[in-house]
């Protein structure tokens, strides 16, 4: 009875059907049996069948040094932490409107919430652009939420203000001056990005910090710690909620707790970043790169220049 609506992969030997239980059943019974939908679905179960997902497990193409630079990564990451360096990992997580829309997911209600019947962006109050920094060895995040572009200045930003709240106490004394950072290869922190490696220049000058980075792979992005370590457990914590303002999203972010002790904080950046910029030639020639042997276009450290902190700085 499935066995024309029958797909299956020949090498795992999964098989799965486009019909439903009770379109199967009333052909049954439209054949002379008598079954109904529950009994289809134990004898289904039977020959192998179930409900599935699509699972993202394929990229359309694989990268041949993709293996080196994840053992790379995992060094250069071990290291650090041995010599209680901080290292963390940043993404921007998926751009939401603002307003009363529908959220994805479910809460125990007696009643549901109303929210608009459309996602037009005109409706919405603005859009909320979160850009993480997650602590690996403390296990904390801090996001900051932009209302704007998401831009290499918006995330080194972000980065800036991690570090002068939060980094500069968690990693005190010269010793510890020396930031990893672990990132995907494109978006606002892209690896082929000279304003992002421009903009690490600048924060490298202000708090003298020697910035090391190492970019996953294209493909990759899901072994980066940030998006299995903080950003699930944000979706999960505003899950079936509307995101009415920026209030809400902020505390719904605060908020974000788990067992193991998860904490993050969140910063309302509401500055208006421009889009398109580049850098010149003369530019990039002063900033003080330095790729590494192994995959050099992955892994470099900006080393912060001779020059003199800014007065308004207070990262010493």
């Amino acid at each position: 009875m499935v066995k024309d609506a029958t797909a299956g992969d020949p090498v795992s030997g999964i098989t799965w059907t486009r019909k439903t239980l009770r379109a199967i059943s009333v052909e049954l019974r439209a054949a002379g049996f008598k079954v109904g939908h529950v009994t289809v679905r134990r004898l289904l179960i039977d020959e192998g069948y179930r409900l599935r997902t699509n699972r993202k497990r394929l990229t359309k193409s694989s990268n041949p040094d993709r293996d080196e630079q994840m053992r790379y990564i995992a060094q250069t990451r071990r290291t650090h932490l041995q010599a209680k360096k901080p290292v963390i990992s940043v993404d921007t997580k998926q751009r939401e409107l603002v307003g009363n829309f529908k959220n994805d997911g479910r809460t125990w209600r007696k009643q549901a919430v109303d929210v608009l019947s459309t996602d037009y962006p005109n409706d919405a109050e603005g859009v909320a652009i979160p850009y993480g920094v997650y602590d690996v060895a403390r296990n904390e995040g801090f996001m900051a939420v932009g209302t704007s572009h998401q831009t290499a200045q918006f995330a080194v930003a972000a980065i800036r203000v991690w570090w002068l709240t939060t980094g500069c106490q968690r990693y005190p004394g010269l010793a510890q001056r020396a930031l990893l950072i672990e990132a995907d290869s494109g978006g606002a922190n892209a690896a082929r990005s000279w304003l992002w490696k421009y903009e690490l220049q600048t924060l490298a000058d202000e708090c003298r910090l020697t910035i090391t980075v190492t970019h996953l792979p294209t493909g990759a992005s899901k072994w980066n710690p940030i998006e299995h370590r903080l950003f699930c457990h944000v979706t999960r914590n505003w899950a079936g909620q509307p995101l009415i303002n920026y209030d809400t999203v902020l505390n719904f972010i605060r908020t974000t707790k788990t067992l193991p002790g998860l904490q993050c904080q969140a910063w309302l950046d509401q500055t208006d970043y421009s889009t398109g910029l580049k850098i010149t030639a003369e530019q990039r020639l002063h900033i003080n790169l330095k790729p590494h042997r192994v995959l050099p276009k992955w892994n470099y450290t900006i080393r912060p220049r001779r020059l003199r902190p800014a007065k308004s700085s207070t990262c010493t």
